[in-house]
């Protein structure tokens, strides 16, 4: 069973979290990206929280600006720094029955989730024991990237579009008419569509209904997006290797149909990853949560039970 609570944390910012589990167990948390939310990792948290599967509490949070957690108004707050304050303190919070406190058994994220938990495990890497991402660049190489590839340049257009101020209330109109080819798009071209049926797309509306100021903002306040003419974006950024390199060990599963974030974001990412596993998925887009999670649980307990075993 899934639960929800609100998760309050010391410097004020509430999250509105899922959870499934038993208080007390190894905790492994969950991020969503864009324009997701936490309901995403759903059939993941039941799967994981079984005694078969490890017994693990399972917890997923909404990020800040997302479904009913804190959504400040300034683009500022969804910068580097208070969002990976907001994990820091949910790591301390949900752990602090479990007999690892301040440390959860494994980090896994999707999307601008992965791009957070990057940088967690870069810089707090005792938050965690093992990290897992799932079709997120790190910071390296998706600046090297959007710098000088024009085809994720291409591909990464409409992260300009998110940013522009006026994007949240585009996305809102006509039924999130701009919203579904994200999915749909990407989807048709791997033929994985039967996850996104009426019951789907509902989950999504009550999720877009509560407001897209906060998810936009997060591409407001990156400057990792593709340059142009009136602005450098990544093509400025330094990434700076100890800020940025990872010592966590760390499983890397790809959908190798995602046409936003191609593979290549994967060549040289053995440079800033000491314990690196890479696992490619054929038939699998950017939306591999939904389109696959059977597999998805599979190679995360694969994982897991590894590092039990160390």
């Amino acid at each position: 069973m899934i639960q929800t609570f609100q998760q309050a944390l010391p410097h004020g910012i509430r999250l509105s979290c899922r959870a499934a589990g038993e208080a007390g167990r190894p905790v492994l948390l969950f991020l969503h990206g864009f324009p997701e939310a936490a309901f995403v990792w759903d059939e993941l948290l039941a799967h994981f929280a079984q005694p078969a599967q490890g017994g693990y509490r399972c917890v997923a949070p909404n990020l800040r600006g997302f479904e009913h957690s804190s959504a400040p108004t300034e683009v500022s707050a969804y910068r580097a720094k208070p969002l990976l304050q907001d994990l820091s303190a949910l790591v301390d919070a949900i752990t602090s029955d479990s007999a690892t406190p301040g440390q959860v058994a494994g980090l896994i994220a999707h999307d601008w989730g992965g791009a957070l938990a990057w940088g967690l495990a870069a810089l707090q890497p005792a938050l965690m024991r093992k990290l897992v991402i799932v079709n997120a660049p790190h910071a390296a190489t998706f600046q090297r990237e959007l710098a000088h590839s024009p085809a994720q340049q291409a591909a990464s257009a409409y992260m300009n579009f998110l940013a522009r101020p006026d994007a949240a209330d585009l996305l809102a109109e006509n039924d999130f008419a701009r919203l579904w080819p994200f999915f749909t798009h990407m989807a048709a071209a791997s033929g994985a569509t039967d996850w996104l049926d009426d019951a789907m797309r509902e989950r999504y509306r009550e999720v877009w209904r509560q407001g897209l100021s906060g998810p936009c903002a997060y591409y407001a306040a990156s400057p990792l997006r593709p340059p142009t003419a009136m602005d450098p974006g990544a093509a400025t950024v330094e990434v700076p290797r100890d800020k940025t390199s990872v010592k966590v060990p760390t499983l890397v599963v790809w959908g190798q149909g995602d046409t936003a974030l191609p593979e290549t974001l994967l060549d040289g990412l053995e440079a800033y990853v000491d314990d690196l596993r890479i696992e490619r998925v054929p038939g699998a887009t950017h939306w591999i949560v939904h389109e696959h999670p059977a597999h998805l649980a599979s190679s995360i307990s694969a994982f897991l039970a590894n590092q039990r075993s160390a």
